[in-house]
């Protein structure tokens, strides 16, 4: 069974003024530089002559200051301080009311009802300090899609206050898992990136595993047990449109998308002996890229398609190594103590996230592509499978706890931490979650 998921239309109506200068540097956040003291914004509830209007301004000013703070890089200010109501986008923030609270940014917004049924959704980010406004959009789109425009502002305000690509307006696939150790039940479902919108794709009659996002649409390709054989799907979450992509026996892992969407990168155990193999996608045929006796598994391509990471045993133990996109040029990158795993090349190409493995204890981390600069952000008694953020500046992962002697505990739960490995938060889901995937921007697919 598979649940359609609505593709949303938006219209972007008005685009204005964008103010750039000293103004704009003075509320200027520089996320390179490690641990950042989180910005105070004040987020105002959007105005509206409508009581459902009223209702969806309070509902978007939640959504966009909830989204601002889980970054980490904002502290939204509690609306009962704020000392103006701003009731029209016409009408100039009063600057010292702002600057009293010590906002250094403002966003105000309006809802307006239109004659079709739609509704317009406008707003403007303003520096306080500065007196500027940095940043203004307005959105035509029906009532019932508030939410996706929320996320969006959110994504336009990060960007005009960091420089950098927002990823609010995005989605996350993941196993849920639910039933007995021995029994266990693992479905496919989707949800926003702050969990709301929650859905399964699959009913749970067949085993599903490690759902991949393509980087260039809103499709994924995952692993299932077809009657105890490993079949790749590929399932176009807006239309609900799924295809089998082939049986593939001794496969443990689903496949990988290239850069561009029209490739997939896989392992797979053929004779034995697991080797690395990249598929076209248009005319379905395989190219063997490894010939080695070791296990070669986990393979991720680099942002401009030219190398892949992947991880092997070829060594002694199970260490990340990279070649270039032919399988040429094998170099080992990994040199901690311990097992190292499941490498995922960043979208912005500066670092691979891994899974270690050491004394009894798993690590989140990331390391540059040539091995340097290893850092471990998370720890846990079971942490793995890391998954980007579309801009490269977050995590995604699954921890397991530790089973008591009781048989309680053991739950399997979704995470996120930044670079800094200090923003860590927990992504509530309705049951244990696995595996998640990060998708990429929608809006910057045409949804």
């Amino acid at each position: 069974m598979t649940t359609q998921i609505v593709r949303i239309a938006l219209a972007l109506v008005t685009a204005f003024v964008l103010v750039t200068g000293h103004a704009h540097a003075q509320v200027r956040l520089d996320i390179t530089r490690g641990r950042v003291e989180p910005m105070p914004i004040a987020v105002t509830t959007f105005a509206s002559t409508t009581d459902q209007g009223k209702q969806i301004g309070r509902d978007v000013a939640s959504v966009i200051s909830a989204d601002l703070e889980r970054s980490g890089l904002f502290r939204p200010l509690d609306p009962r301080g704020f000392m103006q109501e701003l009731t029209s986008l016409d009408v100039q923030p009063r600057f010292p009311d702002w600057r009293a609270l010590a906002a250094q940014a403002l966003v105000q917004g309006v809802i307006e009802p239109q004659p079709n049924g739609q509704i317009r959704i406008a707003f403007r980010l303003w520096d306080v300090f500065g007196g500027q406004q940095m940043v203004g959009q307005a959105f035509v789109t029906q009532p019932d899609n508030w939410r996706r425009v929320s996320h969006i502002i959110a994504d336009a305000v990060y960007t005009a206050i960091t420089g950098e690509s927002g990823y609010f307006d995005t989605r996350v696939v993941y196993i849920a898992e639910s039933g007995p150790p021995d029994k266990r039940i693992k479905r496919l479902a989707i949800m926003d990136q702050d969990g709301a919108n929650h859905r399964y794709l699959t009913d749970g009659a067949n085993l599903v595993l490690t759902p991949r996002f393509s980087p260039t649409s809103q499709e994924i390709t995952y692993l299932s047990y077809f009657r105890n054989v490993p079949r790749v799907y590929l399932f176009n979450i807006d239309t609900g449109r799924q295809e089998v992509l082939g049986d593939f026996p001794g496969m443990t892992y689903a496949p990988r998308f290239s850069p561009d969407g029209n490739k997939v990168i896989f392992s797979m155990a053929a004779g034995g002996n697991s080797e690395i193999y990249e598929m076209d996608l248009r005319t379905r045929r395989a190219n063997k890229l490894t010939d080695h006796p070791a296990i070669d598994t986990s393979p991720s391509f680099s942002p401009k398609a030219d190398q892949l990471a992947f991880n092997s045993d070829r060594g002694g133990s199970q260490q990340i190594y990279t070649m270039n996109a032919d399988g040429s040029n094998v170099q080992r990158i990994s040199f901690g103590q311990g097992k190292y795993g499941t490498p995922v090349w960043s979208p912005r190409g500066d670092l691979i996230a891994f899974t270690r493995m050491n004394q009894g204890n798993f690590y989140i981390g990331v390391m540059r592509p040539d091995g340097s600069g290893e850092r471990l952000l998370a720890e846990g008694f079971l942490v793995e499978a890391p998954t980007w953020s579309p801009n490269g500046r977050v995590l995604m992962y699954f921890a397991q706890g530790q089973t008591r002697a009781d048989g309680s505990g053991g739950r399997v739960r979704l995470y996120s931490i930044d670079l800094t490995g200090y923003n860590q938060r927990e992504l509530v889901t309705p049951q244990d979650a696995s595996d998640p995937a990060w998708s990429p921007l929608i809006s910057e697919q045409g949804n």
